[in-house]
């Protein structure tokens, strides 16, 4: 399984492309660049920085990855990071910065898809299985729980967690954390349920998802401060390891949930 490049790509003799690599014409990689096995990259994409892709992701056209942080911290003096997980795709000019802080990573897991003009900012966290459509613009520090999807054009503020399995409309504003579970969507959010379809697709069974439409109406529905509601979360759905995560997502919460 041999390598192919354009040979109008500029690879530094410095990086490291693993086998089967397959590099567009007008690709640029940079000298601290890892690329995993059979992972192919676009034409006039960009990676540079220190940054490590995982095996057969898909980078697509004029996708940047790794370059500085958008952060005035930022001195460049140390070497910090992007990590991109397998079989990960990501689509035309998408951004994806390195993290500010020295021997800090900006991570994207596995098996996710960050469609065009996506932008994923320094220090930000993306769990496995994370969709992330067209458009969405990340502040730094934004962590993203494993299977949740971000619906096109939508802003997520720094420091702000989304919790998995969520699911948040397109064109939304998301200046607080939102539960993991759930639905969301619009300028402001507004809360619409569980996200039952999804759910199911991903095989939690009945007695769970009914545990968890209990616990959004406790959290969500019934004018609890978020104290109040975690107590009685964990008294009366204990033992549902869902509906424990959703109680310590919660309770954890410092920009204060999305409700």
């Amino acid at each position: 399984m041999s390598t192919v490049v354009h040979p109008a790509a500029f690879i530094d003799e410095r990086a490291e492309l693993g086998q089967g690599v397959e590099i567009g014409p007008g690709a640029v990689i940079g000298p601290h660049v890892q690329v995993g096995d059979r992972t192919t990259i676009g034409s006039h994409a960009l990676l540079t920085g220190w940054t490590r892709i995982g095996s057969g992701c898909r980078i697509h056209h004029g996708a940047v990855l790794g370059s500085p942080p958008q952060d005035l911290k930022y001195s460049g003096a140390e070497p910090s990071f992007l990590a991109i997980g397998d079989n990960t795709e990501i689509r035309e000019y998408v951004t994806a910065n390195l993290a500010t802080e020295p021997g800090a990573t900006t991570r994207v897991g596995n098996q996710c898809l960050l469609m065009a003009y996506s932008h994923v900012a320094h220090d930000c966290s993306l769990g496995d299985h994370v969709i992330i459509a067209n458009a969405v613009q990340m502040a730094g520090y934004v962590s993203i729980e494993e299977w949740a999807i971000v619906g096109g054009s939508t802003v997520i503020h720094q420091f702000t967690r989304i919790g998995r399995h969520c699911m948040i409309g397109g064109a939304s504003r998301i200046a607080q954390d939102v539960a993991p579970f759930v639905r969301v969507a619009g300028n402001p959010p507004r809360m619409a349920g569980i996200n039952k379809v999804g759910l199911e697709r991903r095989d939690f069974t009945p007695a769970t998802l009914q545990a968890l439409d209990r616990a959004y109406k406790i959290l969500f529905r019934q004018g609890l401060a978020v104290e109040e509601a975690v107590a009685r979360l964990r008294t009366e759905l204990g033992g549902d390891p869902a509906v424990e995560h959703l109680a310590r997502f919660a309770e954890t919460s410092v920009r204060g949930l999305t409700r």
